[in-house]
Order: C-alpha cells, then structure tokens, then sequence
C-alpha cells in the first residue's frame, strides 16, 4: 500500500506539473537558440562547457537537457521581489543575476539543442543492482517511489520539472540527492524530492547515482 501511495503521489505531482508547464509554453517567448549560443560561449561555458557537456563531475552537463528545466533553475537562481533565490549558490545566483529572462530561454534553448556526451555506470555489482532495483521499484518497505516514475526508465525526464538524469555524472546527482535530504535544496515542486531523499541512506544515493549514469 505504502508503494501505490507513493507511486500515486510522484504520478499525480508529474501530471499536475505537466498541465503547468502548459500553460508556460503557451505564453512563453519563442527562444533564440544561435543568441544563446552566445551568451553561453561568454557565461557559462568555463564551468559547464561550450556545447554543454562539462568537464568537471563537479558542475552538471547540459547538453540535451530540457529547455524548461535548464530555463526554471536558471530562474530559480535569481531573487525576486527583494526575496531570496529559491536555490541557493552563489556562483550561479551570481551568473544569473545578469540574464534577462529572454536570455535565459536563449541559453537553455541553446544547451537542449546540443548533443549529450554520456557518462558510463561504475560502482560494484551489487551496488548496481540496488540501483537498478531503487530506479525501476523504489523500495515498499520505505515507501519508497521508482525513480523511472518521473525521471522515466531511461531517465529521460519530463520537461521543466524533472531533468534528464540518463548519463549524468554520478557525482553531481549525488550531490544534489544529498542536499535535497538536508534541505539544502529546496526548490522542488510540493518538496517532492526533499520527501524521497529524506528516506535514502547513503548507500542508496550512491547506488541510484551510479546507476543513473549509465541509462541511455
């Protein structure tokens, strides 16, 4: 039962986040891949490279990322209204802090348009078959959701609300799994993935991270 439930939950909040995104689209500026091209070359490409694929595990790559997700943290970076950013980094608070909102739908138009280089899974054995186990099945005892119910069996994703995972360095997405645990993260639609972490030990993290690199 505590499985359904969670399931229902993760499938209710991507179906609830798919009709906003909607809406968004429907009054969304059409993007200028070739001036985000630009902007990324002058911006963003030490960090995360000039097509997108980032040198360091440190620094997500972006290259075939959804626009809307890549457009939603860049704007998530910024404060609003004399009010804090809603994720915190100073680096990226200060990058984004320059970028008008057309630019920020240019440079995510531009990354989504670029070709992932994907990373390959590693871990131990068993370590993969846990993260195998956690991505297709989550974990009843737990409560636990399958990852793929929202990051899709080849972790995939949905548009604006949940990333592409499939060959992203296991580093960064245990990093960010972890802060999510800690609430050092917390721009995440209903604290749904603040409420997933929360139940993962670090092995489990790790486990899912691994496994998630190498999904194509």
């Amino acid at each position: 039962m505590r499985t359904f439930n969670a399931l229902g939950l993760a499938l209710s909040l991507t179906l609830v986040s798919a009709s906003a995104l909607a809406s968004e689209d429907a009054a969304a500026p059409k993007a200028d891949a070739a001036a985000g091209k630009t902007i990324a070359g002058q911006v963003c490409a030490a960090c995360h490279g000039a097509d997108g694929n980032s040198p360091l595990p440190a620094n997500p790559k972006l290259a075939g990322q959804h626009p809307e997700y890549i457009y939603k943290q860049l704007s998530n970076f910024k404060g609003k209204d004399g009010k804090p950013a809603e994720r915190a980094n100073a680096v990226m608070s200060g990058m984004a802090a320059g970028l008008s909102d057309a630019d920020m739908r240019n440079v995510a138009a531009y990354y989504a348009s670029q070709k992932q280089i994907p990373e390959k899974a590693k871990g131990s054995r068993e370590s993969l078959e846990l993260g195998q186990k956690l991505w297709r099945g989550g974990d009843q005892s737990k409560g636990l959701p399958a990852c793929a119910a929202c990051h899709g069996p080849s972790g995939a994703g949905l548009p604006s609300q949940f990333p592409r995972i499939g060959g992203q360095y296991a580093a960064y997405t245990e990093a960010q799994l972890k802060a999510f645990r800690l609430e050092e993260r917390a721009n995440d639609p209903a604290k749904m993935m603040r409420m997933i972490a929360v139940k993962m030990t670090d092995a489990e993290i790790k486990a899912v991270s691994d496994y998630a690199a190498g999904l194509r």
